[in-house]
């Protein structure tokens, strides 16, 4: 694969994960040709579809003056749609980077490979966005499977900065690299993660969610007293401090002990902490104030960083116009 970051992006399947990836890398200033692989009774209808999505994606960051017109114009003029046959291998062929985003089946995944496979470059990055498969599953569908890996993208695309990156066990150090860097290009944050059912957000969120439901169901609180005390108390705190952080800043010992309260309180193993931090308690390794937590503290200056996360949660407050007020 080159070295050179590409110009050029072909993102394959043209529905929704597809249109948000076409906007992001247009946005970003690539060019990017839109694949549609499967052959259909009318094979323009969904490409068609596809540029009003794009269309309808840009219009509304220009109503929330995040573009003006003449970025539309200038994003717009940088999509090539591409029905499937001629002009899908023809696109295929003279590809760089190629985005899978077919619908979540294998057959439609097994079926994309395969015309990738055929069509592309030997040397062109493959990567999918897949959230249902693990890289290793799909890898073996791939030719040269060290130019393959996944990449989850959370909806919208072209807002959302996180990217969750899942090489395989065949990819290139090369290859992770590269789509590092595109990624960073793009305006992305990119994270790297194993190869596990959940990646990172999904399997966080899952456990939110379902026990929001729970305790919905459960009579604790309202549906919108639940949904303000997550937004309010839960997200503005972890848009500063992420959960590892969190941890370290209230002390491992904190969890620790909130965690048996909970199991035993509410009689449910899904409460138990897990042995690490009963470990680190054990070790003294109990956060920010003792100098090692789950991070490694000895170097940091823990003032200065409670300091700075402060100011970066004073920020976001006084954006979101949540910053207490002193009564007259």
């Amino acid at each position: 694969m080159s070295s050179s970051l590409p110009d050029r992006i072909t993102v394959v399947g043209p529905g929704r994960m597809g249109v948000g990836l076409a906007v992001a890398f247009a946005w970003a200033g690539l060019d990017v040709d839109l694949v549609d692989l499967k052959q259909r009774d009318r094979p323009l209808s969904s490409l068609q579809r596809a540029q009003e999505q794009f269309g309808e994606h840009i219009d509304l960051l220009v109503s929330l003056a995040v573009l003006t017109a003449a970025d539309r114009d200038a994003i717009a003029q940088r999509l090539e749609l591409h029905p499937a046959g001629e002009a899908a291998t023809a696109a295929l062929a003279r590809a760089q980077v190629i985005v899978e985003a077919v619908p979540e089946q294998l057959d439609a995944k097994r079926a994309a490979f395969a015309a990738i496979g055929e069509a592309a470059p030997a040397d062109a990055l493959v990567a999918s966005t897949t959230s249902s498969f693990l890289v290793d599953a799909l890898a073996d569908l791939v030719t040269h499977p060290e130019r393959f890996l996944n990449t989850h993208w959370l909806n919208p695309a072209y807002l959302m900065p996180l990217v969750e990156v899942s090489p395989g066990r065949d990819t290139a150090e090369a290859t992770h690299a590269a789509m590092l860097d595109l990624l960073r290009r793009a305006g992305k944050a990119p994270v790297t993660c194993a190869a596990s059912p959940g990646y990172i957000v999904p399997r966080l969120q899952g456990l939110v969610m379902n026990e929001a439901a729970r305790m919905w169901a459960e009579g604790v609180a309202s549906a919108d007293d639940l949904d303000t005390a997550a937004r309010l108390g839960f997200g503005l705190r972890f848009a500063v401090l992420g959960p590892i952080e969190f941890i370290d800043w209230g002390g491992v010992d904190t969890l620790l002990y909130a965690s048996r309260y909970l199991s035993r309180e509410l009689e449910s193993e899904r409460f138990d902490p897990p042995p690490v931090v009963a470990d680190h308690v054990e070790r003294g390794a109990t956060g920010l104030d003792a100098g090692r937590g789950l991070r490694d503290f000895s170097t940091i200056d823990a003032r200065e960083l409670r300091h700075r996360r402060t100011a970066e949660l004073v920020a976001l407050l006084r954006h979101l116009e949540l910053l207490p007020r002193p009564s007259a």
